[in-house]
């Protein structure tokens, strides 16, 4: 038990749903702890988009005159919620003032089910405009990488990263439409669980990006991710099992022609997979076959999938990067580019690839090199952005355009200081399978939750 002198920022989902169904602490207290926090610090990260301090307070109160307190897995936990779904009561600001939506009357679903589970939305966290870019700034502000404040904390869902790296909050949602959760995950040294398409609810943006979308979740732990993801597919939380010996496929191959893994991937990689044999499991070399026309497919698909989010936009406002980007979608979409049935191939050839190879999991760097540097790529060219974003972050995208579940976790530490991280991949259903893997990675090598100096404590008023 805690005492009351002692803050509950920087433990973990699991330990303060547990004490404040237990009585050990409140709600409110919980809550305060970490708008503190926030109040203090979110200045030097630049997470949050807006704080919503005196409501979360009085919904801690709520939580914590709740009849059924113990049955909630979710109780007391401080939660971040990416800008681009509805909180009631707040704007979807959609990675700037000139995409942003009114004022939400209802909760999204996955909104919905945190807020039942018992968490409070603390606060809403920036992502790059229209979630289109790996690196989080706008004209607000850069987002900033708490491990190195001169590197991004990656994007989309780059706020919500960086808050959770930081111990601002103990778990976030985000989102991921080509990496947006996995991404930002590794460039922070987080876990990133990107589920399979269809297992939450998605509703993101006009269309889901063409159903490359999905909801998720951002943590310092396995088993956090875990309880989050349980919570936001409507699932009653149950603890990992252990796998029994897996049949892995390691892949250093970059689905990016002329990309390759710098010396800092490569080793993350080499040093998941002594892990994983020295955890019993049998590791095998296997490329994916990424076909040549794969990329045209998913950049259309991207394209497009930001064409539709910026149709009822004044297009004019928005940042010249997104213009370029939208009206390239524009164009895929008169010229009938994006089609389902080449998703649906790829996913086919995807599902065969594992079963014909016997794979269970698929293996591979979770980046081809270092995040890129914290500064304001809204102001730069389109084309400087496509080439940074290409560059450094190519292995997450094939799989959203399988629909596969994805995950990435922390493999230890570069030479430059920053995380190491690689990504775990399975076919359709595997999201507790990849979550218990992981779980066996951690617990065989943990890595350090937050980045180092953080989290700072807020002394209380």
């Amino acid at each position: 038990m805690l005492h009351r002198s002692t803050t509950w920022v920087g433990i973990t989902a699991r330990e303060i749903a547990r004490a404040v169904r237990r009585g050990d602490t409140s709600a409110t207290e919980v809550v305060a702890d970490h708008l503190d926090s926030i109040r203090a610090y979110d200045r030097i990260v630049g997470a949050f988009r807006q704080v919503r301090a005196g409501e979360a307070i009085a919904e801690a109160e709520i939580v914590d005159d709740q009849p059924e307190l113990r049955n909630l897995p979710l109780a007391g936990v401080p939660i971040a919620v990416k800008e681009n779904i509805a909180v009631t009561g707040l704007p979807t600001w959609n990675g700037s003032a000139a995409a942003r939506g009114p004022v939400a009357e209802h909760d999204h679903e996955v909104v919905r089910r945190l807020r039942g589970a018992g968490a409070v939305v603390v606060g809403v966290t920036k992502m790059p405009e229209l979630g289109i870019w790996g690196v989080t700034d706008d004209a607000d502000g850069v987002t900033r990488n708490p491990w190195r404040t001169d590197r991004t904390p990656g994007g989309s869902s780059g706020g919500s990263a960086a808050a959770v790296a930081a111990g601002l909050v103990p778990i976030a949602h985000g989102n991921d439409g080509l990496g947006s959760i996995r991404i930002p995950a590794a460039c922070c040294g987080l876990v990133g669980l990107k589920p399979g398409r269809g297992v939450v609810p998605a509703g993101i943006g006009a269309n889901d990006w063409h159903g490359l979308a999905e909801n998720g979740i951002l943590a310092t732990t396995v088993g956090d991710a875990s309880l989050g993801f349980s919570v936001i597919a409507g699932r009653t939380p149950e603890a990992l099992q252990t796998p029994g010996k897996l049949r892995i496929a390691v892949s250093s191959r970059s689905p990016a022609t002329g990309v390759f893994p710098d010396a800092g991937a490569r080793k993350g990689l080499s040093d998941a997979v002594r892990l994983l044999l020295g955890l019993g499991h049998d590791a095998v070399r296997a490329d994916p076959t990424y076909p040549p026309a794969l990329a045209a497919k998913v950049l259309a698909t991207w394209f497009a999938g930001a064409a539709g989010d910026a149709a009822e936009l004044d297009v004019s406002r928005l940042q010249p990067r997104t213009r370029r980007h939208v009206a390239l979608g524009e164009q895929a979409l008169r010229r009938g580019l994006v089609k389902p049935a080449d998703r649906d191939e790829w996913r086919e050839r995807c599902r065969n690839w594992f079963l014909a190879g016997g794979h269970d999991v698929l293996v591979t760097p979770a980046l081809a090199t270092a995040p890129p540097r914290a500064v304001r790529w809204s102001e730069r060219s389109w084309s400087a952005n496509m080439l940074v974003n290409t560059r450094y972050a190519p292995y997450s995208a094939p799989w959203n355009f399988a629909g596969f579940p994805a995950i990435v976790i922390p493999v230890g530490v570069r030479a430059d200081g920053l995380p190491a991280a690689v990504q775990f991949v399975g076919p359709p259903g595997s999201e507790l399978l990849l979550l218990a893997l992981a779980g066996q990675v951690e617990q065989a090598a943990p890595w350090r939750r937050h980045a180092p100096g953080w989290p700072r404590v807020a002394a209380r008023r």
